[in-house]
């Protein structure tokens, strides 16, 4: 055998189209399309008391003006609450376009159509909004206040109260040797891909269907949507996700109003139209994260051993909750990490704000939550004066304790329950990567250059590859091409690799002759979405089972033919063999024209398919009952349970005295996805996700103003590093297969960003001595928390020592 590719470092194969300029993206479409665009809010909140469009209407180029008074049916009603849950007790959405009321800057109010985007941006620079400001809530601690509310009927601006607990935390506490609480926050941030959220749409009168191209990461759901607020059958809808220039986490939320107002428009006026998101667009109306308070009490003994845990959380959910509260229940259930917490509680409000909807960004609540964990951590080592790493070991799950029940419960209900991992191995291995125990020499060496040098560590798990499941579909053409279809997005993941590469390592057919479409609802129609590192476990699983229906079939038919046992036969590089003996083989396209018993020979593999083909068996019908004519497949995969991924990261800063400048100078990752399909492109998601971490820690920031506007929407304002803020990454491998799916996977694609900011925030604790209580954390703040008095912590979420 000479065919194998799993496990290999095999390069991407959508590089070269994609770098050089031949990708084909939302705004690549549909250059006679008309363009879409939308008047906004520039109010946080506000009545709108009148909307007048007399002066537009005169636009040559101007081709419909909408509002919420031209929406009709199910157009008119509220967008959906994607996953409810019982205490979301207070869910609350949006409209397509404002109804009444606006709730934060950059809410959709009114969208016309011109014949091109410049005449439609001039159209909407003459329409005529009034409103009436209203009083605005900004930030988790007005929201608490309650002084004055998000929503009328939410008065005290709670949207929900999510409760956890195993054991009971009082008495623990009390009977614990020590106890210490602290207060920190983390800051707003957003997704920022290359590309914006776009759409394109086409409607066909003759057949009455849709043809939608959206810059998503569902689009299934996408389709799922538009069939239900537009009133048509799924089967008259289309959604295709063409290249996907970066997602995140933002494009998982669907349906965004513009993927409902572009169809609507194009269904109404007989022709393509089109909208791009532009930067600001993006900065205002697309989705925010990771803000919460955290108030933290944990009781320990001696040895640093964790006795018990009492977590209480306020989460910035921004004025709606079209995603649910997934993203704090994700904080609650994995905040607890890799380790052993006998007692743990958790209580969760998720609080109304006048700003832009929180939903999922990259590591979608688990960055928060680690960051609780690992600077619990942190704070019985300093406490006890013990080294940080040994209190995280004498503190880890054991690997003879797998599967190890957290009694605790997910969104869906399901059992957190680790299904495999070394954390010990994984902490090991960072301590020799990062030369823990050598560190001081390095401290002094900085110091003698005049910089001040500290070193973080921070451990994490994350559930991956969530159900409730994905599909694949592999069909061997009589050409040899392989075609492979799933209907979940890639958004520059290296999933056409990956998958390929899956599939030709169960069918033994060179890579090069397969053929991957993610994504558009014609090829595949049942899908979920890109989220949740759950790519290569959902997918990944479902193409490989797909390619062994193909691979079962393909062996029976070619025994038939060879006149030997299907157990006594290989395919190798694209040819069905007998074990052992190669001269007796069949090539795997012929299979193909086989299995496909027509009366007919179109082409040349046809023709040479009828020297295999004997006089057949009169006595049997030419294809069998509960066969099919064609060599392909399609199967489906659905866990029992969430697989969970796991690592260690650790950061080395350097500080500059005199401005007080932070330089990440090392940073090292051991991480276990289980068996790794690919590990280049493993490396290659770890390494993004590093640099989103390095960002979330020292540079981004959703920064608004009391009046709810954000003062930084743009690249010039919004900082996030670049290339040369981003250190050079140690990576190292561990592989825990896990036993849940049959390939033993488990998911990578936010592994690099979830420990970052706690890892940071050790290293620059490292370094200075004080308590780093607020990320992200800049210059100026860190040179007023080292010139404050000793017990004095930054607050960055008021911008004042607290």
């Amino acid at each position: 055998m000479t065919t194998k590719l799993f496990g290999e470092p095999v390069r991407r194969r959508e590089d070269a189209r994609l770098i050089t300029g031949q990708g084909r993206y939302l705004d690549d479409i549909g250059s006679s399309a008309y363009a879409a665009a939308f008047l906004r809010s520039p109010y946080a909140h506000a009545r709108i008391v009148d909307i007048d469009v007399t002066a537009a209407v005169d636009v040559e180029g101007l081709l419909a003006v909408y509002t919420y008074e031209d929406l009709v049916g199910p157009m008119a009603e509220p967008l959906p609450v994607l996953i409810p849950h019982p205490q979301l007790t207070s869910p609350r959405t949006g409209y397509p376009l404002a109804k009444d009321v606006v709730q934060h800057v950059g809410e959709a109010v009114v969208m016309v159509v011109a014949t091109d985007r410049y005449v439609a941006e001039d159209a909407l620079d003459k329409i005529a909004v009034t409103y009436e400001e209203l009083p605005v809530v900004v930030g988790v601690d007005a929201a608490r206040a309650a002084v004055h509310a998000v929503h009328d009927d939410v008065p005290d601006n709670v949207a929900a109260r999510h409760h956890q607990e195993t054991g009971d935390v009082e008495p623990a506490l009390a009977a614990s040797p020590h106890t210490l609480s602290f207060t920190q926050y983390f800051e707003r941030s957003a997704a920022m891909p290359m590309e914006g959220k776009g759409v394109h749409a086409r409607w066909d009168d003759d057949d009455s269907s849709l043809r939608v191209y959206t810059s998503t990461q569902a689009s299934t759901s996408v389709r799922a949507a538009i069939a239900a607020k537009l009133e048509l059958s799924l089967e008259k809808v289309e959604v295709i996700a063409p290249d996907v220039g970066g997602g995140f986490g933002v494009k998982i939320v669907h349906p965004w109003p513009e993927e409902l107002l572009v169809p609507m428009a194009a269904r109404l006026l007989g022709h393509e139209v089109k909208w791009s998101e532009d930067r600001r667009e993006h900065f205002i109306s697309a989705a925010h994260e990771r803000q919460q308070r955290q108030e933290v009490t944990v009781g320990y003994d001696d040895d640093g051993r964790i006795t018990a845990l009492d977590v209480h959380i306020w989460h910035d959910n921004g004025a709606y909750t079209p995603y649910g509260i997934i993203v704090p229940i994700v904080t609650a259930t994995q905040l607890v990490g890799p380790y052993v917490i006998p007692v743990y509680r958790v209580q969760v409000e998720s609080v109304y704000t006048n700003t832009v909807i929180v939903t999922p960004y990259r590591g979608a609540g688990r960055p928060q939550g680690c960051f609780a964990m690992e600077r619990a951590m942190d704070r019985i080592a300093q406490e006890r004066g013990l080294d940080r790493a040994e209190v995280r070991l004498s503190n880890l799950i054991q690997a003879d304790q797998f599967p190890y029940d957290h009694h605790l419960t997910f969104q869906d209900g399901r059992p957190v329950i680790y299904d495999s991992g070394d954390y010990v191995g994984l902490m090991d291995k960072l301590k020799a990567l990062v030369h823990w125990d050598s560190v001081e020499e390095r401290r002094a060496e900085a110091r003698a250059r005049g910089r001040h040098l500290g070193i973080g560590m921070a451990m994490y798990v994350e559930g991956t590859g969530p159900g409730p499941y994905e599909g694949g579909h592999v069909q061997v053409l009589g050409s040899g091409k392989v075609l492979v279809s799933t209907g979940l997005t890639s958004q520059g993941q290296g999933h056409e690799t990956v998958f390929a590469q899956l599939v030709a390592s169960e069918l033994g057919v060179p890579m090069e002759d397969v053929e991957v479409t993610t994504g558009d609802t014609r090829r595949f129609g049942y899908a979920v979405g890109t989220f949740a590192s759950r790519a290569a476990v959902m997918s990944g699983n479902a193409v490989a089972l797909a390619a062994r229906g193909v691979k079962e079939k393909a062996l029976r038919i070619a025994a038939d033919v060879l006149e030997v046992d299907p157990g006594d036969l290989e395919i190798d590089e694209g040819l069905v063999q007998v074990k052992g003996t190669p001269g007796a083989s069949i090539p795997l396209r012929t299979v193909a024209v086989l299995s496909n018993p027509l009366r007919y020979a179109f082409d040349e593999a046809a023709k040479q398919a009828t020297q295999f083909a004997g006089p057949g068996d009169d006595s049997k019908p030419p294809v069998a009952v509960g066969d099919a004519p064609g060599l392909e497949h399609t199967d489906y995969y659905s866990p029992v349970r969430s697989t969970f991924a796991s690592g260690a990261h650790a950061a080395v800063v350097e500080i500059d005295p005199l401005t007080w400048e932070i330089e990440v100078v090392d940073y090292a990752v051991v991480h276990d996805c289980g068996n790794v399909v690919n590990p280049m492109i493993v490396e290659g998601q770890v390494h993004g996700g590093v640099a989103q971490g390095v960002g979330g820690a020292l540079y981004e920031r959703m920064a608004y103003d009391r009046d709810g506007q954000l003062q930084n929407a743009s690249f010039m304002d919004f900082l996030m590093p670049y290339a040369s803020e981003v250190p050079d990454v140690v990576i190292d491998h561990q592989e825990t297969a896990s036993p849940l799916n049959p390939l033993g996977l488990k998911g990578a694609g936010e592994a690099g960003v979830i420990p970052g900011s706690a890892a940071i925030a050790s290293a620059i604790e490292d370094a200075v001595g004080r308590r780093i209580a607020a990320m992200p954390i800049s210059p100026t703040e860190l040179y007023d928390l080292v010139r404050s008095d000793a017990d004095q912590v930054a607050n960055t979420t008021t911008g004042v020592l607290a």
